[in-house]
């Protein structure tokens, strides 16, 4: 593969295009033009790179504070609603699919830009998943910031057309109601496995109520608004399970392997969840239940505590819809990764003339330049670093000579680390509440850390700095038996799986 298309798959495939983020997640601005800069002053822009540098350090003593801060705020969040920045939200995923389950389920998968749906037959022990298909569909931007009714409705309508197109590999008892997981990741308030109530849409999503119920969609119950738009659809089907990304990338990873104990979600967004207690969960009502287990939904993007945050990361922040809120997120996923990028770069543009001449709309844009803009350009090896010259060129509208491209691939390379870093140490924040909870349940033997999401599986550099944070904190030993696992695709078959493993039919797998 030439460097080129490689630069173009890295663009296409990663977490967050341009087009669907500029201006979704910050409130428009004039752009304000710079004129009559000078040559490069070298020295304002090594001055900002050092200091940015210096400020984005994770240190093992950072890593350590904000391993043991993830622990405690997930204590907190158990004790009481509101304990601490961390939700952790009871899932209602009591029992995790065994094997047994057989028939054909759906699944749809909404957290982001795109919708996904997928069809999986399920043939039991022996068979497992038979058969599986699915397709992806993008979400106009002005539903993302329309009514709930419009948005829903485009949903039930996609579904409804790939429903239609079931073959002979797929079985279904006549005159049973089909079946549907629904993976809905943004933060909800379970109340039952098939039911939630939205507490806040991020990801540059702000959707409002109904054309007939003007009130904001906040405080609904998601899977109410689906159901109802499938039924205005003609759809002869019910969702039986309610789940975000990671509960269902668990669970899909579960199904395969039983060591799987946390699963954590990188791409335009992140989240994390973990197989929790019954009785290290206090603020938990009583419930009818003979399991032992839950799985929590910690919603760690609003993560908080210790980190190393620049003035390039508290301006995109207060400039953002959901300004002090889900800082961790802003911090380590795909979605923002591009854009601290940006920033520092128009800074050295404004004061150290870093591309000469006047600096161009594009570069002041918010989101003009994105997280696959910036892995691709780390993935260019070209002595005068062609690629990345390109894409400054075509997404930020800068030219550049080879020096000032080798700086820019030193910010792209501390947000990188930095993300890659916080990361996992949020990943052995978890591992060590779960061991100090019960001595022996995590080290000393192997367990598995199922992991999803585009950024994680296309940003190598990115992956890489991730595991080298666990292993720094854990140590060779402890972390030999730590195995982080990519689990692609998994939250599409996780919920299919949970909703077979929920349906009013499972007696009769």
């Amino acid at each position: 593969m030439s460097l080129a298309t490689a630069a173009s798959v890295a663009v296409g495939s990663l977490c967050s295009p341009r087009s669907r983020i500029k201006g979704s997640a910050f409130q428009p601005r004039m752009a304000v033009r710079y004129d009559s800069v000078k040559s490069t002053n070298l020295s304002s822009v090594t001055q900002i790179l050092t200091n940015f540098q210096n400020q984005c350090a994770t240190p093992l003593p950072v890593l350590r504070h904000v391993a043991d801060s993830m622990s405690n705020d997930m204590r907190a969040g158990l004790a009481f609603d509101g304990g601490s920045d961390l939700k952790m939200i009871f899932s209602y995923v009591d029992f995790l699919p065994t094997g047994n389950e057989k028939g054909m389920f759906y699944a749809l998968d909404l957290g982001g830009t795109n919708f996904r749906v997928m069809r999986v037959q399920l043939g039991g022990m022996d068979q497992r998943v038979i058969a599986t298909d699915a397709v992806q569909v993008s979400i106009p931007r002005e539903l993302m910031f329309g009514t709930c009714e419009g948005l829903f409705d485009f949903i039930a309508f996609g579904l409804a057309k790939f429903a239609e197109k079931e073959t002979g590999a797929y079985q279904h008892p006549q005159g049973r109601k089909k079946e549907l997981g629904f993976t809905f990741s943004f933060p909800v308030n379970q109340t039952s496995i098939d039911s939630g109530i939205l507490m806040n849409w991020t990801k540059g999503f702000a959707v409002s109520g109904t054309v007939c119920d003007p009130q904001i969609s906040v405080g609904r119950n998601v899977v109410a608004c689906l159901n109802e738009a499938m039924q205005r659809q003609g759809l002869d089907m019910q969702v039986s399970a309610l789940v975000n990304d990671a509960v269902g990338t668990l669970a899909g990873a579960k199904y395969w392997d039983n060591d799987v104990m946390v699963a954590v979600i990188l791409g335009t967004g992140t989240n994390a969840c973990y197989v929790e207690r019954m009785d290290a969960i206090p603020k938990l009502p009583i419930q009818n239940t003979q399991s032992e287990t839950t799985i929590i939904n910690t919603e760690w993007g609003a993560f908080s505590t210790g980190l190393p945050l620049t003035e390039f990361d508290e301006k995109m922040d207060a400039e953002s819809m959901n300004p002090g809120e889900q800082i961790f997120e802003k911090t380590i996923s795909g979605m923002y990764l591009g854009e601290i990028v940006r920033r520092v770069l128009l800074e050295m543009a404004v004061a150290g003339s870093l591309f000469g001449g006047s600096i161009p709309d594009k570069l002041q844009t918010p989101f003009s330049l994105g997280t696959p803009h910036i892995c691709a350009m780390q993935q260019d090896t070209s002595n005068n670093l062609d690629a990345v010259g390109s894409i400054l060129f075509n997404e930020a509208g800068v030219k550049s000579n080879t020096g000032a491209r080798k700086i820019v691939l030193e910010v792209c390379d501390t947000v990188a680390k930095r993300g890659g870093r916080l990361a996992g140490a949020g990943i052995v924040g978890i591992l060590q509440k779960m061991e100090e909870d019960v001595k022996g349940l995590i080290f000393g033997k192997r367990t598995v850390v199922a992991m999803d999401g585009g950024l994680y599986e296309n940003y190598p550099q990115y992956r890489s700095y991730l595991h080298d944070s666990v292993t720094e904190l854990l140590g060779p030993s402890l972390s030999e038996k730590i195995v982080i696992e990519h689990s692609k695709d998994s939250s599409g078959i996780g919920a299919a799986l949970l909703a077979a493993a929920n349906s009013k039919f499972r007696h009769d797998f």
